[in-house]
């Protein structure tokens, strides 16, 4: 393969923004689907929506990759879910792509989900090229997405692109840099026929090129030097100018069009061959498995030492399914390679390429490439060499979970079952997790939302034939000190035989709520006063104790401890004692913090008409919503604002019958803040009624 012709590409947007209609229509015109199937409307639904619940719902729940050859490229690409609860599947996806497309509504503009694939594009260094899509809808407004791309994403938009007409009336695009329109002929849009621009828009397409080639020109010196001497630049120089600006994440390209009314998908793509980098393009970088501080450059080349990412586990039917992407060396059908993390050497039985849930068998697969491989046992993040202990790949952000719920199977018969689908899917989903209540035995499932757990649950009646129940979702407080403390503690025990001794002297503190880490633990101690072997103890013991804090049993954060002082015995001592020590010590003096609970804020966007914004704002106050922001366009209102993930559920049903069914919001996780007073009392005495009835 000619890796230069090769484009590993993303599509990612806010729920609702059209991005599996776009995919449809990319593998339409690329010649992968022969019909165009809807995303809703009746019909076997869209390609890439291969789930029944994904068909059913409308929805996207995991991303799905394809391939397709546009000119002489070969384009792999991954369509991504828009729904915050799904968000790992665009975080792993952007983690091993080279380029995207951020798909924007031209209604909404830029709306909260865009501003998180936003984050994550910028977090694994992505460059994307932006598509304002819907310009069909009644509101569509280029102008002031474009203008949001600036001003809420601090991005430097350049369109690439003006729409001939909007809303009901558009009828192609106006492309700046030819200087040409293009229109969309044929039943589905198939024909693209290049025209003088209409008389009415000429001046304004001049005015949108300037405005084009001055923006470029803070990238390009000698394009500077041409528009100064009103010397006209190559349409060959501006698009080497934009593919340079873009690929160093300079710019975002922006251009426009309707997916669903197929207009300007195929300039879209000619956009992605000529714009996103190839993976000869791409600076990757790996670890020294022995000396992670050591760094070196990986090539795209098939005859070096292999590298690759196992970056997303599907179980199906036929085994579990590792996608990798490579990046050094190649894969052979049948070999074995080396799995970095469990040092294990794993044979790659059968190597495929997918088309949805579709799959093509190959034989090998070089660098620069995204495969599937059947029959090995990884996790999500693996890295695979053909030496021992040779790198590692940087692994992807995993966020954190923030409700949870407990679930058991109706029928005793179903727990082997049940025990099978949880574990199946935390290997494939790691925001996913499963755990035991100590205290009731409850099995617990946590996850992004509830909608993440919504379908889980589904997942597990329909694929396992699991008839489950689920408790009411809980939410994951913290506890955190308010105020710094001294300790000074000490543990003697005497009674036949050796003996245990150990003393600690120090103080603990809030950390600042921007500190990262949710420990700090600090040696201080001067003159061996704790010998240096038992400050490892120390430590040990302080962490043991952040699982469950003494105020309602949830996990502690923000604590930095300083061990300052203390004393031990020549023969009493031991990394026990320190560590008994420690733990007991923590607890103490914990409680002489002034410890809160915190509790998971979410960052809600609320969707709904401007006649309901009212009574939908009154009801966040309600649920304690801080408002932070409200903005009318036309018949539609947009509300954000902060509101306690306890007090969000069942508001997705309140908010349909609010406003008539016509309201849609999204939530991310934003932040933990302490829980007001009235309400923590509540939870304390929650928690110990809960206890009280679990030890009877």
């Amino acid at each position: 393969m000619d890796l230069s012709k090769l484009r590993n590409m993303g599509i990612s947007a806010h729920i609702d923004s059209g991005k599996t209609t776009l995919s449809e229509r990319i593998l339409f015109y690329a010649g992968r689907i022969h019909r165009i199937q809807e995303v809703k409307g009746g019909g076997d639904g869209a390609t890439m929506d291969y789930m029944d619940l994904e068909r059913e719902r409308g929805i996207t729940i995991t991303s799905a990759a394809t391939s397709v050859k546009w000119h002489d490229c070969d384009i792999n690409l991954i369509d991504t879910p828009g729904h915050v609860d799904f968000t790992v599947e665009v975080e792993r996806s952007l983690r091993v792509l080279d380029g995207a497309i951020l798909v924007l509504c031209a209604v909404g503009g830029v709306q909260s989900q865009s501003m998180t694939v936003d984050r994550q594009m910028k977090r694994y260094k992505v460059p994307r090229l932006a598509f304002v899509n819907k310009m069909d809808r009644t509101g569509a407004n280029y102008d002031r997405v474009v203008k949001q791309l600036k001003d809420k994403l601090g991005a430097d938009p350049v369109p690439m692109q003006i729409p001939i007409g909007k809303e009901d009336k558009l009828e192609g695009v106006i492309d700046l840099v030819a200087m040409e329109a293009c229109y969309f002929d044929g039943e589905n849009g198939e024909t693209v026929r290049r025209e003088k621009i209409p008389a009415g828009l000429e001046e304004a397409a001049k005015q949108a090129r300037h405005e084009m080639l001055e923006a470029l020109a803070m990238y390009s010196d000698s394009l500077m030097e041409k528009l100064l001497s009103e010397e006209q630049p190559t349409d060959d120089e501006i698009h080497a100018i934009v593919k340079a600006a873009m690929q160093s994440q300079s710019i975002t390209p922006v251009f426009c069009g309707s997916a669903y009314k197929n207009k300007g998908v195929q300039t879209l793509l000619d956009a992605v061959v000529r714009y996103l980098p190839s993976p000869l393009e791409r600076k990757v970088i790996a670890k020294k498995w022995d000396n992670p501080e050591e760094v070196f450059d990986l090539i795209p080349d098939a005859t070096k030492q292999l590298v690759a990412m196992a970056f997303k586990i599907v179980d199906d039917p036929y085994g579990q399914l590792t996608f990798m992407r490579i990046y050094q060396g190649s894969i052979k059908k049948g070999e074995a390679y080396i799995n970095q993390r469990t040092s294990q050497k794993q044979r790659f039985s059968r190597i495929v390429r997918m088309h949805a849930d579709k799959r093509e068998e190959v034989d090998s697969a070089d660098a620069g490439d995204i495969v599937a491989v059947m029959g090995v046992d990884a996790a999500s993040g693996d890295t695979y060499a053909t030496d021992h202990k040779y790198c590692t790949l940087e692994s992807m952000f995993v966020p954190e979970p923030v409700i949870k719920m407990a679930i058991t199977p109706v029928n005793r018969d179903g727990l082997d079952k049940l025990g099978k689908a949880l574990q199946r899917f935390t290997r494939e989903d790691p925001t996913f997790r499963m755990s035991t209540d100590e205290e009731t035995g409850e099995m617990l499932i946590a996850g992004m939302g509830e909608l993440h757990l919504d379908i889980y649950v589904e997942r597990i009646k329909r694929e396992f034939k699991v008839e489950v129940a689920v408790g009411a979702p809980k939410v994951s407080y913290r506890e955190a000190p308010t105020r710094g403390t001294a300790y000074d503690y000490k543990h003697k025990k005497q009674t036949g035989g050796s003996g245990q001794y150990a003393h600690i002297v120090g103080h603990l503190e809030p950390l600042p709520e921007e500190e990262p880490e949710n420990f700090i633990f600090e040696d201080a101690v001067i003159g061996g006063r704790v010998p240096r072997e038992y400050i490892p103890s120390v430590e040990k013991g302080f962490r043991s104790v952040l699982n469950k804090g003494p105020i309602a049993g949830f996990p502690i954060v923000g604590v930095k401890a300083t061990l300052e002082d203390g004393s031990y015995h020549d023969v009493d001592s031991s990394d026990m004692a320190f560590q008994i020590c420690a733990r007991a010590g923590f607890r103490e003096a914990f409680l002489n913090t002034k410890p809160v609970l915190l509790e998971p804020i979410m960052k809600m966007e609320v969707e709904v008409p401007a006649d309901f914004q009212g009574p939908v704002t009154g009801e966040l106050n309600k649920r304690r919503g801080l408002i932070i922001s409200t903005e009318t366009v036309g018949n539609s209102s947009t509300i954000i604002a902060e509101v306690p993930l306890a007090e969000t559920f069942g508001y997705s049903t309140d908010l349909r019958s609010m406003t008539q069914g016509q309201g849609v919001f999204t939530m991310e996780f934003s932040k933990y803040r302490p829980t007001p007073g009235n309400i923590q009392k509540e939870i304390i005495e929650e928690k110990r009624k809960a206890d009280l009835a679990a030890a009877k």
